[in-house]
């Protein structure tokens, strides 16, 4: 199994039910690093939009 998304791809975070507007899911992000797998299996990604940066796991974020 691999990741699904590249070093500088931009992505978007999938809707999170909530509206907060450091974490809007029209923001589009690009992914910065690729971190390993976690014990589910699902690989994780730091992402960043100008001066936030996040982890997130690869069922958090989906193509632009």
């Amino acid at each position: 199994m691999s990741h699904k998304f590249k070093v500088r791809q931009m992505v978007r975070l999938n809707q999170t039910g909530f509206s907060d507007a450091r974490t809007s899911s029209a923001s589009v992000y690009e992914v910065v690093r690729l971190m390993p797998a976690d014990q589910t299996g699902e690989f994780s990604y730091r992402i960043k939009s100008g001066t936030i940066e996040r982890a997130v796991r690869e069922s958090e974020i989906r193509n632009i």
